[in-house]
């Protein structure tokens, strides 16, 4: 399976536009996508290329003819999603509604967790590392979490 990899420092100009790099473009011309869904969740952006947007749909559309709160998830997650095809410079267009929610106006990070990339608003990302290494990992349930992963 390509995987999304790696943080770094972009920026979204004054129109919305995001330059995709080069290592998530080898992933996304493997997977043959000419776009990508974007949605929300912890006040960041969550990237998918369209055949693994559709795999997400259809986990989420089986939790929700079971649980309201997935129904709730369901509206707020998919309900938000913005088809974004990639132009000839390999840009996406983030609509503003999901700007403002992630508060991206200029400094980003995008962020890649294997099945996805993360757009994040880059002082925000700071601060959730920070949170991460001075609390989280201090705590015993976060350490036993990471132990089993055999870290």
């Amino acid at each position: 399976m390509e995987s999304f990899r790696t943080a770094s420092e972009h920026t979204i100009d004054p129109k919305g536009r995001i330059i995709i790099p080069s290592r998530f473009r080898q992933v996304l011309e493997k997977l043959g996508s000419d776009g990508v869904m974007v949605s929300r969740m912890d006040k960041a952006l969550f990237v998918y290329p369209y055949g693994r947007w559709s795999e997400i749909e259809e986990k989420i559309h089986s939790q929700a003819e079971k649980s309201e709160n997935m129904r709730r998830f369901r509206r707020f997650f998919i309900g938000s999603a913005a088809d974004c095809l990639l132009d000839k410079q390999w840009r996406i267009l983030i609509p503003p509604e999901l700007r403002a929610y992630a508060s991206l106006e200029k400094d980003i990070m995008l962020v890649g967790v294997t099945d996805h990339f993360e757009i994040w608003n880059r002082e925000k990302w700071k601060k959730d590392n920070e949170l991460m290494e001075e609390e989280d990992m201090k705590k015993e349930e976060v350490r036993n979490e990471i132990a089993k992963l055999g870290l």
